[in-house]
Parts: structure tokens; sequence; C-alpha cells
């Protein structure tokens, strides 16, 4: 039966993606790639399920001015490398123009140089032969729009796995419809016909710090 209720927090969720993730992959050889920051509880518990890697896809998402919960796009970062993903119809309906859409990208690219530097050590983004030939399964708390998931699967293209997989405890169906086309397979075991947001799934839903992300890195690595 299909669960219905909210998770308690992202550590129940990640165990039940876990569950889901570990039929639906068999024994495949996977990499576990989180999106910062709150996908890193998530996936904890499916790393250690998976008996994989784990290491960080770090994105950031390009919220339109003024309504930055709003996706207008997103950009990942796989090395020295920025890709980008636009929705173009939230630039249109919102009049958002190239030049607020650039301010908006640079500040966001920067931020993820920064943080590129803050994870570094820990992140097996940097290391492309990590997931060379394996399943990399990249995995956040929740796919809302898609667009932060479409601009991580276009950068963990270019690690040059043999899939891609998309997991997410929660997310609205026409975000699971849009990331599956281009996703090898997308893993979402709730997707709700009546979905707003990713923390209505929560019952504890906190923002996580950099010292929190890097202490669950540093304690799930092998």
């Amino acid at each position: 039966m299909a669960r219905r209720d909210p998770y308690r927090d992202r550590t129940e969720a990640g165990e039940a993606l876990a569950d889901a993730l570990a039929g639906a992959l068999g024994d495949q050889p996977a990499i576990v790639l989180a999106l910062p920051r709150g996908g890193i509880p998530v996936a904890v518990p499916v790393a250690r399920r998976l008996a994989a890697q784990l290491g960080l896809m770090l994105v950031r998402k390009l919220g339109v001015p003024g309504r930055p919960e709003l996706a207008m796009g997103a950009i990942a970062r796989t090395g020295d490398t920025v890709d980008m993903v636009r929705n173009e119809r939230v630039i249109t309906e919102a009049g958002v123009n190239e030049a607020a859409f650039e301010r908006v990208r640079r500040r966001e690219e920067a931020v993820l140089a920064e943080r590129a530097e803050r994870y570094g050590p820990l992140s097996p983004w940097l290391a492309p032969q990590a997931a060379r030939g394996r399943t990399a399964v990249l995995v956040d708390d929740g796919l809302a729009t898609g667009m932060t998931a479409l601009a991580a699967v276009a950068a963990a293209r270019a690690l040059r796995p043999r899939r891609v997989v998309m997991a997410a405890p929660v997310g609205s169906p026409i975000a699971v419809d849009l990331v599956g086309r281009e996703a090898d397979l997308v893993v979402c075991p709730l997707a709700p016909p009546r979905f707003s947001a990713v923390s209505q799934w929560y019952e504890r839903f906190d923002q996580l710090s950099d010292a929190e992300v890097l202490d669950a890195l540093a304690r799930a690595q092998p």
C-alpha cells in the first residue's frame, strides 16, 4: 500500500528511500551523491543500505528575484564545470529579463564555488573516477519543481556513470515526470497528487548548517 502519512524526519525518509532503491537497483555497484544541504541526512541511510560511497553533488536553485522559492532554473557544479537548466515558462511569466537572470546565476555560482572549497576534501564529485562505470544515485529530500534535480542529472552525466538515478522520498507528480525524462530512473516512494511543498511531507524539516553537513559526511566515510 502506498504511503500517505508525512515522514517523521529526513532520517526516516532516507530509510524508506533506501528500501525502495535496494529493490530497484539490486546488486548494481553504486555511488550516492547527496544534494546539500537537505539531501545529506536522507542519503546517509541510503549509502549505508547500498554499501556505497557517499559524496556530494553541489547544486543551487536559481530563484526568481523577490520570490526565491520559485525556481526559474538551477545550476550544478562538477569540478570546474557548471551545468545549468532554465525554466523558460517561469522566466517569461515572472517577467525576468536576461540581466536579472544573469545576476542571480552569478551570485549562485559564487555560492557553489565557495561550497566546493569548503566541502571539497569529502566530496567524490571532485574525483570523476569515483562514479565512472557505477550507478550514480542522486539523493535529495524532495522534488518540488524538479529544476535542481535536472541540473544535478546533467552534471552527473559528465562523471560517466553507468546509469544516473534520481532518488527522493517525496515529490510532485509533475516533477517526477519531468526528471524521469532525463534520468535513467527516478525512485520516489511518495508522489501525492495534492502536492504543495516538500516540507508538507515531513513532521520535522529543520534547516541544516554546513557544520552538520560536514559532520554527516565525515561519519559516513568508510
